[in-house]
């Protein structure tokens, strides 16, 4: 320990004088430098610089004062000692219990991530597999990246199993005939196409207010039959033999916008429709009496019916609605099977696939969304390549009979024809009108599968489907709303206003 010289203390910035050898305080002999301008002890001049400073270390702690070197305190100062020491104890617990909770609750999250992110590969497995099955049976080329989905894909199918049977039953029998089905010997041709001519017309007995027949279907079995939806809210069966309607159906509040016959051996005959009112409803045959009574209401979905289609086992009706889902309606014990979340846009057609396991939806933004019906999940989307810069609205579909292409509107006044085994459009036909631009009402594929037809603004146009070009072309003056194949495709019926 060392001393100042000049206040006897320890110093606490030390410093040797080279004139006498001592130690001094520095703040202490720097004034008496600035005042003397010697040593205090020799008298020698000094100066600032001639100073040495002492380093020590660890520094030495000062001497405790007088005061503190009595029992009583050092007990004090041990006992302040003691509380600095508790109380930094208290807070050091009070971080670890912190600590503990943290740890805690970032140990559930990173358990639940796990359960969540094992929950989504499952899923996503189920979805591939699914996708497998569609390749293998349709040839749908399954995208290989994964894709975001607004929500989570279900695993497993939400069918019961015994529908769920059929559709897999329904789907192996036809696929696996349709390399060998070919159209029938007597089956009109192209060349036979390009000859036909307006032969009849038939007067509709809707009412004129509101007027306009809006859908129209021929029945398979007995051709001279035919079902009409119109503006009237009404459905109506008509026998052009007779020159009678067999049928008047009311019960729509709203327009008429889709109509479907039942007819299948072993079942009981169905008249099916769908309206802007919501509802889809069903009237049912009489066997012995022959007339139709209401059968049920399907009241699924809250908004317009946008596409009604049959299954291939006659069992099941799909379902579309402007309320952004789509359903699976059981024709047998008339109750809903599925009920779709809703999607980000609203569907604005609908078309099944001819072996009964995909499901064209079209949109308002210029897409076509095919879904599996089996496991209800996402399977492609259909858009064209350089869609135009105003979205346009997919408001009719159809599936070629070969199980490979389906028809669609790529534009305003344009079809697509999409190979579902790429999922890419196959051409891309412009169809012109004179005076504007061509609207688009209906596309329908022939049974054939040789030809489809394009019910639109003014006309019907017949397109060949490998050739492309364009058959026979019938124009009644007016917009057509609807088509449908006779017998042998030796008929075309199209919908004009009120006949």
């Amino acid at each position: 320990m060392y001393f100042c010289a000049i206040s006897g203390e320890p110093p606490q910035e030390p410093v040797v004088s080279p004139k006498s050898g001592l130690i001094y305080e520095k703040r202490l002999i720097l004034k008496y430098i600035a005042e003397n301008g010697t040593e205090p002890t020799t008298g020698d001049k000094l100066e600032e610089s001639d100073l040495i400073a002492l380093k020590a270390h660890p520094k030495a702690s000062a001497p405790r004062p007088p005061s503190a070197t009595s029992i009583p305190a050092l007990l004090h100062t041990l006992q302040n000692e003691w509380d600095a020491l508790v109380l930094e104890f208290y807070a050091r617990n009070q971080q670890y219990q912190a600590l503990r909770q943290e740890l805690s609750h970032a140990l559930y999250q990173q358990d639940a991530a796990t359960r969540v992110i094992a929950r989504l590969i499952r899923e996503r497995d189920a979805a591939r597999e699914a996708l497998a099955s569609v390749q293998a049976t349709t040839g749908l080329s399954a995208p290989t990246n994964d894709v975001d989905m607004a929500e989570p894909a279900q695993p497993e199918s939400a069918l019961p199993a015994d529908v769920l049977s059929t559709i897999e039953e329904t789907n192996a029998s036809l696929s696996s005939q349709r390399k060998k089905r070919k159209p029938p010997p007597d089956y009109a041709q192209p060349a036979q196409v390009k000859a036909y001519a307006s032969l009849n017309t038939v007067p509709s007995l809707h009412s004129t207010k509101p007027a306009g027949i809006t859908a129209l279907q021929v029945s398979a079995i007995n051709p001279s039959h035919f079902l009409t939806g119109g503006n009237d809210k009404v459905v109506q069966l008509y026998d052009r033999t007779e020159g009678k309607v067999l049928a008047t159906l009311k019960g729509h509040t709203k327009r008429v916008n889709h109509v479907r016959l039942r007819e299948s051996d072993g079942q009981n005959n169905l008249i099916i429709s769908g309206g802007a009112d919501k509802t889809v409803r069903v009237w049912g045959q009489d066997a012995a009496s022959g007339e139709y009574a209401p059968a049920s209401t399907f009241k699924t979905h809250k908004g317009e019916i946008t596409g009604i289609d049959l299954h291939p086992s006659s069992k099941y009706l799909a379902v579309a609605s402007a309320d952004n889902t789509w359903s699976l309606q059981n024709l047998e014990t008339l109750q809903t099977l599925y009920h779709s979340p809703a999607a980000p846009e609203s569907f604005t057609s609908l078309a099944l696939h001819p072996d009964g396991c995909l499901l064209g939806l079209g949109t308002l933004n210029s897409t076509v969304q095919i879904y599996d019906i089996r496991v209800q999940a996402f399977v492609a989307s259909l858009a064209p390549e350089n869609p135009p810069a105003d979205p346009f609205v997919v408001n009719t579909l159809s599936f070629s009979e070969n199980g490979y292409h389906l028809a669609a509107p790529d534009g305003t006044s344009s079809v697509a024809i999409w190979d579902l085994r790429k999922q890419k459009a196959a051409t891309s036909i412009a169809l012109n009108a004179d005076g504007g631009a061509y609207k688009i009402n209906r596309i329908k594929y022939d049974p054939s599968a040789l030809w489809f037809g394009v019910a639109g603004s003014h006309d019907i146009r017949l397109i060949s489907h490998k050739t492309w070009d364009e058959l026979v072309r019938f124009a009644p003056g007016d917009d057509v709303v609807d088509l449908a194949f006779g017998p042998l495709g030796k008929e075309i019926w199209g919908v004009v206003g009120r006949e």
